[in-house]
Formats: C-alpha cells, sequence, structure tokens
C-alpha cells in the first residue's frame, strides 16, 4: 500500500488549479479588487449584529431539546403557575429575583447589632424603585405574591426575635413549618438548635412585569454600593440576581477587546518577521501583511454574509504566470484537503445539541470557505504582484529597481539597504534560508539514528499512556460559575454560597403524570416503595421529603375519616388543602379525577459538578424505573444538568465524523493511500492526547472544549498531511533520506504555523474569562503534539513501517503548507517565490 498511488482525482483538479493559477497570474487586479469589493458589500451585514445576537444562557448553553425541557413543557400543562400563591419550589424557571447574602467572619448574625444591619439593608431594598415610561416602578408592585402580600424572608423575622431557640433545618413559625436551610448558613448547632450562624441569605422575587429587569438593576447598583459599620464581625454583603449570569456571557464580547487587540497585532508581528528576508527584493513583508488582510477579509464576508441571513450569531527566472501556475498546481491541491475535511468537520458540529456550538461550526466553516477562496484569488494575486516586483529586481519598500550586487568601493549600509535580488547562479535558485539548513542537516539527521528512533518510541508509548489516564479522570459539564469573570461579583457569590450552603441542595419535584389509585393501598404501597428508593440514595433527606399523599392519611387519621375508596378520597382533600393550601397546587384535578400530582425530595451535600451529576442521573433513573406509575423528576437547573447526559456522546459523534469524513476526503485527494491512514492514525492519537492531558489541567469536557476539540482534527490534518504525503512522494533511495526530505521541505513551515497559532493565543491566558483560558489551555495542546507527530513521530513511523522503493514517481509534488513548498516538474523546489533544487540546493 505504501508504494501504490490512487490519484484519478487529484491529478485533474491539480491540472485545473495549475489553470486557475496562471489565469490569477495574468490578471492578478481583477482578482485583488473582486474579493475587496465583495467584502465590502458582505461586510454591511454586520450593521445587523445587533438584531442577530443571542446571549441567552439556556438557549446557548443547554442541550437544545433535553429530557428536561421536554419535562417542563409537559409539567407546565398540568401544573399551571398561580400568580397569588408563588412558590420557589413549584416554579418551572429560575423566574426574576434577587439575593444577597450577609456574612460575618467572627460571632453570628443573630446578635442585635448584626440583625439591625440586615434589617436596615432589607428596609432599603424594599425602597428601591426605578422610572420606567415616567412611571415610579416600586418592589411592592411588582414583587411576587403570597394571599396579596409579597413573598416574605421569615429567616429574617426568626432569628430577629432574641432569647428563643431557633430550630434548624425547619423552624415552626406562625403556624407554619418553615425550611431554613437555604436562608441560614455556617452554622453550630446542638440538638438541631441554632448556637450559631454565621450568614443569612434574604431572597426578592418578582412577577414578569415591566421594570422587573430595571428594578433588577438598580438592586446591582445599590448592592455595589453598599457600606457597612466598621464596628461590624468582618461583614460582608455579596449579591446576585437573575439577570447575572446573562450579563457576565454579555461581557465576553465587550470587556476582551483590548486581549483580542492585542493578540492580533501579535499574530501580525509574527507573520511579518516570518516573512522578513534581509535582502531587499526577496523580502516579503508585503506578502505577510496582505495574507492577515486576505484572513481579515474572509472574516468579514463570513459574518457580514451569515448576518445579512440573519443566521445567530516558484523558480525564481520563470515568468510570473508559470510560476503562479506551478504553485497552484501542487498547493491549491493540499489547501484544498485541509479546507474541505475543516469544513465539513464544522458542518458536522451542526449536529450538535447545544446552540452555540452550532453557531461556531456555522461561522467558522463559512470563514474557512471565504478564507480559501480568497487564499487562492486575492492572495494569489499578491503573489503575482509580488513577483513581477521580483523579476523586476525590485526594492520591497521603494518599488525602485536596485543592483543584485554591491558596486566595488560602496559602504555596507549600502549594502544592506539599496542592494538585493541575489540568487544562486548555477542552480538558478533562491539561496537557502538558516532553518531549512538545520533540518536537512542537523535534526533529519539526528531523528532517523537508531537510538533516536527508540527514543521517540519510548516518548510516544509514554505519551499515549499518559493520555489514556487522563481521559479516565475526564470531568464533564461546565460550572456556571465560570461563566463569569474571575473580578466579578458574581464569582463572590458563588463562593459565600458555597461556603455557608452548600448542604442543602435542590428541592426536586417529583411528578406522578397518570392517573393512579391513590386511595388504594396496595398501589399507594408500591409508589411509597418507588419513592423510598429515592429516600435511600445518600444525598437525598428523607426527613424532609414527605409526599402530600402521606401527610393527607396522616390528617384523616387524626381526624377518624377513611380514604379506602375514591369518593372519600376526593371528597375529603378540600378540608385538608384548606389547612395546607400549598398543597393544593400539587394535585391537578379535572372531571372529578386526580390526573396528576407532585411532591418534592430534599436533596443535600451537593458540593461539586460530580455530585451534581450523581443526583441528576440517579433520582431521574430512579423515576424512570418505578413500576408503580409514570414519575418523572425535575428541578430548573435540571435543564443546565442535560448536558452530562449529551457532551460525551456528542463529542464523540463529532470528532468520529470529522475524522471519518477526513479520511474519505484524503482517500480522494492524496494520491497515496498509506498517507491518509497516517494522518487518521495521528487524529486518533492527537485527540486522545489533547482529552486525556486537559483533564489533568483541570479543564472539563463542555460545550467550550467540545469546539476545539473539532477544531483539533482539523488543525491535525494540516500538521500530519503533509508531512507524511511530502515522503510517500520522495524520490530518495531509502526511507531514512526519505524522512529527512520531508523535514527539511516541511519541517520550518510546520514549525512556523503551529509557533503563529501558539503566538496568537497566548494572551488568551492573562484573561480573566474561564472560557477564554481554557481555549488557551486546550489550542496549546493541540498545536504541541500536533507539532510533535508531525516533526517527531510520524517520521519516525514512516521509517519504520514503510516500504522502499527504487522506482521513481510520476510525480515529485510536495504537498503545502502554508507557506508552501511545491517541487515543479523541473525538479525544483518552490518556496512562495524561491526556488531550491533537489539535490544540490545546500
Amino acid at each position: 500500500m505504501a508504494c501504490y498511488h490512487t490519484d484519478c482525482v487529484e491529478k485533474p483538479l491539480s491540472k485545473l488549479f495549475e489553470r486557475l493559477g496562471y489565469v490569477v497570474g495574468s490578471h492578478p487586479v481583477w482578482f485583488i479588487i473582486i474579493p475587496l469589493v465583495l467584502s465590502a458589500a458582505l461586510g454591511g451585514g454586520l450593521l445587523f449584529i445587533k438584531e442577530c445576537e443571542d446571549n441567552d444562557v439556556e438557549n446557548q448553553f443547554t442541550p437544545i431539546n433535553g429530557p428536561s425541557k421536554q419535562v417542563r413543557r409537559l409539567l407546565q400543562e398540568i401544573f399551571p403557575n398561580n400568580a397569588s400563591m408563588f412558590s420557589v419550589q413549584r416554579e418551572f424557571s429560575e423566574g426574576k429575583y434577587a439575593a444577597f447574602i450577609y456574612s460575618v467572619k467572627n460571632g453570628s448574625i443573630s446578635n442585635k447589632r448584626e440583625m439591625d444591619n440586615v434589617r436596615k439593608l432589607n428596609e432599603k431594598v424594599h425602597n428601591l424603585f426605578v422610572k420606567v415610561n415616567e412611571t415610579n416602578i416600586s418592589f411592592k408592585s411588582i414583587c411576587a405574591e403570597v394571599n396579596g402580600i409579597c413573598v416574605p424572608n421569615p429567616a429574617l423575622e426568626i432569628l430577629g426575635i432574641q432569647d428563643i431557640n431557633v430550630s434548624f433545618p425547619v423552624h415552626r413559625w406562625n403556624g407554619t413549618d418553615v425550611f431554613l436551610g437555604s436562608s441560614v448558613g455556617g452554622l453550630e448547632n446542638r440538638g438541631g438548635i441554632i448556637q450559631k450562624a454565621r450568614a443569612i441569605r434574604l431572597f426578592y422575587f418578582l412577577q414578569d412585569k415591566p421594570g422587573a429587569s430595571e428594578w433588577l438593576e438598580e438592586f446591582q447598583r445599590f448592592s455595589q454600593s453598599v457600606s457597612l459599620p466598621e464596628n461590624s464581625n468582618g461583614a460582608s454583603v455579596s449579591y446576585f440576581t437573575s439577570q447575572s449570569r446573562q450579563e457576565e456571557i454579555e461581557k465576553h464580547l465587550t470587556e476582551p477587546i483590548p486581549m483580542f487587540l492585542i493578540t492580533a497585532s501579535i499574530s501580525i508581528s509574527f507573520s511579518v518577521l516570518a516573512c522578513l528576508r534581509l535582502d531587499n527584493v526577496r523580502n516579503k513583508i508585503w506578502v505577510s501583511f496582505m495574507g492577515v488582510l486576505s484572513v481579515g477579509l474572509a472574516v468579514l464576508s463570513s459574518f457580514g454574509l451569515l448576518l445579512f441571513l440573519g443566521v445567530p450569531l516558484t523558480n525564481v527566472k520563470d515568468p510570473v504566470e508559470k510560476r503562479l501556475g506551478n504553485a497552484f498546481k501542487e498547493a491549491a491541491v493540499s489547501i484544498t484537503i485541509t479546507t474541505l475535511t475543516d469544513v465539513f468537520g464544522f458542518y458536522i458540529g451542526l449536529l450538535s445539541d447545544f446552540r452555540c456550538v452550532q453557531a461556531f461550526c456555522l461561522y467558522t466553516s463559512t470563514a474557512i470557505i471565504f478564507c480559501y477562496i480568497y487564499n487562492i484569488l486575492f492572495f494569489g494575486s499578491v503573489l503575482a504582484i509580488n513577483g513581477r516586483r521580483e523579476q523586476s529586481n525590485r526594492h520591497w519598500l521603494t518599488c525602485r529597481r536596485i543592483p543584485s550586487e554591491s558596486p566595488p568601493g560602496k559602504p555596507l549600509l549600502h549594502q544592506l539597504c539599496c542592494v538585493g535580488g541575489d540568487y544562486d547562479q548555477k542552480s538558478g535558485t533562491e539561496k537557502q534560508q538558516p532553518i531549512e539548513h538545520f533540518f536537512k542537516y542537523y535534526y533529519g539527521p539526528f531523528l532517523t539514528k537508531p537510538w533516536s528512533k527508540v527514543c521517540v518510541i519510548v516518548l510516544f508509548l509514554g505519551y499515549l499512556a499518559g493520555s489514556i489516564y487522563g481521559c479516565f479522570q475526564l470531568q464533564e459539564g461546565i460550572d456556571m460559575r465560570n461563566l463569569a469573570a474571575d473580578d466579578s461579583y458574581v464569582i463572590r457569590y458563588y463562593d459565600t454560597q458555597r461556603e455557608f450552603f452548600s448542604r442543602y441542595g435542590p428541592n426536586v419535584m417529583v411528578a406522578v403524570t397518570e392517573e393512579f389509585r391513590y386511595w388504594d393501598e396496595k398501589s399507594r404501597d408500591e409508589l411509597n416503595l418507588c419513592v423510598k428508593e429515592m429516600h435511600n440514595l445518600s444525598y437525598v433527606d428523607a426527613t424532609l421529603s414527605i409526599p402530600w399523599f402521606d401527610l393527607y392519611r396522616k390528617f384523616a387519621q387524626g381526624k377518624n375519616i377513611t380514604l379506602h375508596e375514591e369518593n372519600d378520597f376526593l371528597k375529603n382533600l378540600p378540608a385538608f388543602f384548606l389547612l395546607n393550601p400549598e398543597f393544593e397546587l400539587d394535585v391537578s384535578q379535572s372531571g372529578g379525577k386526580i390526573i396528576a400530582s407532585r411532591f418534592f425530595i430534599q436533596t443535600l451535600n451537593i458540593s461539586n459538578t460530580s455530585m451534581e451529576m450523581l443526583m441528576f442521573d440517579e433520582l431521574r433513573g430512579k423515576a424512570e424505573i418505578c413500576n408503580a406509575t409514570k414519575l418523572t423528576a425535575f428541578h430548573p437547573s435540571f435543564i443546565f444538568m442535560d448536558q452530562y447526559s449529551v457532551i460525551v456522546i456528542s463529542t464523540v459523534q463529532n470528532v468520529g465524523f470529522t475524522a471519518a469524513v477526513m479520511l474519505v476526503i484524503s482517500l480522494l485527494l492524496i494520491p497515496n493511500p498509506l498517507c491518509s491512514l497516517w494522518v487518521t492514525f495521528s487524529i486518533a492519537t492527537v485527540v486522545t492526547g489533547v482529552t486525556g492531558f486537559m483533564a489533568l489541567w483541570s479543564v472539563n469536557l463542555d460545550f467550550v472544549s467540545m469546539i476545539i476539540l473539532v477544531v483539533c482534527i482539523g488543525f491535525t490534518v494540516d500538521f500530519t498531511a503533509h508531512i507524511s504525503y511530502a515522503f510517500v512522494s520522495s524520490q530518495k533511495r531509502t526511507l531514512n533520506e526519505r524522512a529527512v526530505e520531508a523535514l527539511f521541505s516541511l519541517g520550518y513551515p510546520v514549525l512556523q504555523g503551529a509557533a503563529s497559532t501558539i503566538v496568537g493565543v497566548v494572551v488568551l491566558s492573562t484573561s480573566k474569562y474561564h472560557i477564554f483560558r481554557t481555549f488557551f489551555k486546550i489550542m496549546l495542546l493541540v498545536m504541541l503534539f500536533g507539532l510533535a507527530h508531525s516533526l517527531i513521530f510520524i517520521p519516525v513511523f514512516l521509517t519504520l513501517m514503510s516500504c522502499s522503493s527504487n522506482k521513481a514517481d510520476e510525480r515529485t509534488a510536495v504537498a503545502e503548507f502554508m507557506p508552501k513548498i511545491i517541487i515543479p516538474d523541473n525538479k525544483q523546489t518552490a518556496y512562495d517565490n524561491y526556488a531550491f533544487t533537489k539535490d544540490n540546493a545546500a
């Protein structure tokens, strides 16, 4: 297979690009003007960017058709909200609310001084108002209500009374059991009686009325300016609103702009330095600038087009025409391979369950298409114009003709500034750069020594072992805390909440979604068996999870009422609801029958994402396997926890499909099956390595890492396809010589590509946003592992697992990597506008 070539697609495509290159080289001005005009026209789409923005956290960062969203729709139909009887545990979404935590480092908040401070803060919050359309909106006018009054904070009243014993977690107050687990934290208790409490949390729930969002903004402004008395015991206030996460996501679009400008400046500077030559004619500074401009035009065109559509966010002595035609003949096929694999890979990402991933893949794939077109046409025209300048031996800056050799008697400064265009008179090629000399005479021979190969194999096995170990340590899901900036008030609130209120987790709703014989003892025992299975879970507090039908039985026993018949059961419900009006919200009746009901399970000790995932999976699993009736578990946070169920499957699906598409494309366009197999092997090992080591670097598998793992495949193709193709296309007699020639031809471009990417993303490592730091970490791993495969592992493996043939291949082309190196039919290697003879280029 190593010596078998299949070029039925690649060969005619190569000839087609050769003709296109000749056309572009003959008429470069038109192919510069057309992309500029097209970009200007499509760039008008940016005017619609505000209309197309969609930064909704739930919409973008949760599975589109997640099971919990479907359950929520079902339960909302069965249990419609009652605006006059607000109950936070019965809500199907977070709704609108504000909260603050008052905490002390020393002492207890229950002493009179601290409670006075909390009361004053509470009074100021109640007095906040905003003006909307000339109307004053106060808290009282938009607050969520229970029996006509705003939802109270009973913990404030209970702790405010001195010299009483406060039981925890449930305290009897005004004839009602009050759960204090979410309101009082940092406890020391004895026998269920609070001895000391270091934190209190107050909630302010709002109705979804006009002015509610503005009031929450006013609450944030007020909380930012809160000042506490100096005599407080190290007291502090942290705050949060239902809009906070959304606002933090939106800040990702504006606050990092200076960082991106720095990144762009560094990338452009690196590109310029990489193309810098001391020869005043062969200097490629303008080529590098135009290359960056080509990418910018592609991004402008792609984003503008999608926003218009409303989508959410050679030999130096040859003629220039011939040189560009030869370049297109070889380079364009290689660019086509990587473009097709990247584009199809990102389009496969449209199958993802996350809208944010879909949007990223759609915009990125469209940008890659435009980048490909502009690289062929716009940048090709720039190369043609630059080639004509070099052909006439003109200065890179002044474009004036200059001599190729310095006249006798001229100073060194004249030679540095006013002389250029020299080349090897014997071979007709440009002089070799030092970095190519290093790869050919030092690095390549060193890597192909027997003991070096042994070391490389050991290194690869160690890399693979570490990667596989890391894969088993991988954590799933994104912590909502990480959507905020490091210095955000949201981080402070989450940290305070975790410190003082992590004991009790979500109060999970469990619904019976069909008619059930609650009055039948046997049926009820079967249902209670399912409930008991849930209560036996380690993170469930059974004492706080009593279903309404059990309380109804106790009520009936106290009244000497029998509930063994359906009529008796239904007839006495109104009396039970009169004493416990909140339970009426949990029983859905229609046509004189109970068509559905619900009860609640209190979770505890949900301190991290691993416990969240375990609780989410097991509670929902226990509900699904209940044989007594149809049960389903729900909590608003389950909407976000759905990511745990799909993130692994979605990632494997995207990566697997992309790798398969890459293999098919490379088999069609690379005229050697061995090259395609090695590229596929590299994709598997690089993805494994990135996944394993990102886990060891404390990076979870979430929508951010899933996006970059898809990007990883594209970079892996770029790194390894060209090195392996250069090897199998080599005319050298031995395998070691082929590996050396492949490194000589493409080692520097591969190194240049990796270095430019690392330089471009290194600034992200200093970002205060977790998402950008994650992007940097994974991209760094992709670059390092891709570079290691292309410059270390693959060259060695090819010398060990390939066949050697003395028969020269019909083609002598070496696939390109930007900047591209090609071998035209005259057996000379062209480096952009350079040329080297293959055997005596040294």
